[in-house]
């Protein structure tokens, strides 16, 4: 860009909503004003940019705009990273450690922390003599909670801790638990629905439990149906003595949830751990199970229907057990998904002592054993079959256990006027960011090849929120489509509007549900309307992704019928809403598991399946 024309855009900024009479004009320079015309270079209807896009556009003005397309040209905005945020209204705060600290060693008084959020905790609890902290609905739905516990019940006696609905319906939990419960004697961790309905959970736990005595830790329902995240367990329960831990349904129904187990257990004496319903039904949940219950003495650990359901899914034990004590190692279950996975079992077991007993029970294909122990080990029922043959998937989908909320999906005959139907949570929890204009877009790495480019850019720190944030949405972007897709991420409107003209052709229309009245309660359907006569027809949906900047991942739909409808209240039959729906009429190629035939009692291919657009979402179609 040349120096001139970068003078003549900051002079021109001084036009920006000039009042010409009562007519208000928009600086042509503007990267609204450019996707206006964008919109009416590429659309040939005459409908015009519809305002749901117009309120995602970039609020830059000229000046800035240039100043910044500079800066990104020069790789220097890392440098002017809070400006750029808040003047482009981008969302950066996903590492935010600027919250109080809470350093309380004495305070023998017991704690009730309900609608607390956003806090340090350092060595809170040290040395406490029993009692109980309640952590009850702490930073639940908030957008970015961080929260850091460090040496937090420390030396403590009887001590009991309660984490219920914590960061519930959160956007990206961040939570660091470094030597949580450190050399503590009885007492118990209670972690009940934590994390439910996070988009984006990075916990680490770190020294958890390290030299404790007897300190029960229970995961009931922990990172229960969330999207794309972390957690890593290092010296979790190391040198301790009989902790016994449950994880019961950690991870259920979750989309590509890693966990890691880095010396886990490790020289630890009497140690019970259960993994009951781990990862089941998710979408490939990957376990790293690294020098777990390594020099452990009489250890048992129970992996009970362990990810079973999961489409594929892959874990590892490396040096699991390894010169252990009589250690006890049950697998029931374990596995069975209807997509293969794999899992890796190198040096498990090798050169442990006394009586050590593992059994693999029910246990499924494509497993891998390296240097494993020779004693004390046995297979029962185990299948070389692929669990995707019919018997087995139906016996998959059988045992299934899953809540989808009502109202979520539903048939094509509900949608009829008169009809009383459960709306499900339309409402967009996403942190509210705009696009960029796309000269500053095209100046911007995105690639997992550059992530370390990325990262700089955004000030995301190693193992961070905010790198999860961004590695999960450039993984995601960069998935190969399925078959029969066609796929692209957007961070411009003019990439959005491009990316459906190139499937659809010029003639098109974008469509959302108009507002979010009536989400979770019954409503009434009015007037109905089929777009293009409720014909089958293609579209194209764009979802948003976890980005600084506002980033759409849009892939064309085939075989589909769109509609309009008025959204009605059941009492006054007046119009509280005017809802889009999209019914997907070939569910042939969709998952077994697939929350609509678990909500609608069916299989692929046997029946259509309808949803409707959620706020901020939206499809694209050929105009009527």
């Amino acid at each position: 860009m040349s120096f001139l024309f970068l003078f003549l855009l900051v002079l021109l900024s001084s036009l920006n909503n000039v009042s010409q009479g009562s007519k208000i004009t928009i600086n042509p320079f503007t990267p609204r004003a450019s996707m206006i015309r964008y919109w009416n270079k590429k659309i040939s209807n005459s409908i015009p940019t519809p305002v749901f896009l117009l309120t995602k556009a970039s609020p830059l003005n000229a000046a800035d705009a240039a100043i910044f397309t500079k800066l990104a040209e020069q790789n220097s905005l890392s440098s002017h990273l809070y400006s750029f945020c808040s003047l482009a209204n981008l969302f950066c705060a996903f590492d935010d450690d600027s919250t109080p600290v809470l350093n309380k060693k004495d305070d023998s008084r017991d704690a009730d922390f309900s609608g607390y959020s956003n806090n340090r905790f350092t060595n809170y609890g040290s040395s406490r003599l029993g009692g109980v902290d309640s952590f009850k609905n702490y930073s639940d739905g908030l957008n970015n909670p961080s929260d850091s516990f460090k040496k937090y019940s420390g030396d403590s006696t009887g001590h009991g801790e309660a984490f219920a609905n914590y960061a519930n319906e959160a956007n990206v939990a961040d939570s660091n638990f470094t030597s949580y419960g450190a050399g503590a004697t009885g007492g118990s961790g209670e972690f009940t629905n934590y994390d439910k309905l996070v988009n984006v959970p990075n916990l680490r736990f770190t020294s958890y439990d390290s030299d404790a005595n007897n300190h029960k830790l229970s995961f009931s329902t922990y990172s229960d149906e969330t999207n794309s995240g972390a957690q890593a367990f290092v010296s979790y329960g190391k040198n301790g003595n009989g902790g016994p831990s449950e994880f019961n349904n950690y991870a259920e129904n979750s989309n590509t949830i890693g966990s890691g187990f880095t010396g886990y257990g490790e020289s630890g004496n009497g140690a019970n751990d259960s993994f009951k319903a781990y990862g089941e039904s998710g979408n490939n949940p990957r376990s790293n199970f690294k020098n777990y219950g390594n020099g452990g003495n009489a250890g048992i650990d129970s992996f009970s229907n362990y990810r079973n359901g999961a489409n594929a899914g892959a874990n590892s034990f490396q040096s699991y057990a390894k010169t252990s004590n009589s250690g006890e190692v049950s697998f029931a279950s374990y596995g069975k998904s209807f997509n293969h996975g794999s899992d890796t079992f190198k040096e498990y077991g090798k050169g442990s002592m006394g009586h050590p007993t593992i059994g693999f029970k029910s246990y499924s294909v494509d497993r891998t054993f390296k240097e494993y122990t020779n004693r004390g080990v046995t297979f029962s029922e185990y299948s070389n079959i692929s669990t995707a043959s019919e018997g087995s998937l139906g016996k998959s989908v059988s045992s299934v256990n899953r809540w989808v909320e009502p109202g979520k999906f539903f048939r094509e005959a509900m949608l009829k006027e008169g009809n009383v139907v459960m709306m499900p949570d339309i409402r967009d929890r996403m942190p509210r960011r705009s696009f960029l204009p796309p000269w500053i877009l095209s100046k911007l790495p995105f690639s997992t090849n550059r992530l370390s480019e990325v990262k700089e850019i955004f000030h995301a720190r190693e193992s961070s929120a905010m790198e999860r944030v961004l590695a999960n949405a450039l993984g995601e972007c960069e998935r190969a489509p399925s078959e029969g897709e066609n796929k692209r991420c957007v961070g411009s409107v003019e990439g959005m509007i491009e990316f459906a003209v190139s499937v659809l052709g010029h003639n098109v229309v974008a469509r959302t549900t108009e507002n979010v009245k009536g989400s979770e309660q019954k409503v009434m359907i009015g007037t109905v309307k089929g777009i293009n006569g409720g014909r089958v027809t293609k579209s194209v949906s764009c979802h948003q992704s976890l980005y600084p900047y506002l980033l759409y991942y849009c892939h064309s739909v085939p075989k589909v019928r769109v509609y309009e409808a008025d959204i009605l209240d059941v009492k006054t039959k007046t119009k509280i809403n005017h809802g889009v729906a999209i019914c997907h009429i070939d569910t042939s190629a969709w998952g077994p598991n697939h929350g609509a035939f678990v909500a609608l009692g069916s299989s692929p291919g046997q029946i259509e399946v309808c949803h409707w657009i959620f706020e901020n979402d939206m499809t694209w179609a050929v105009a009527d």
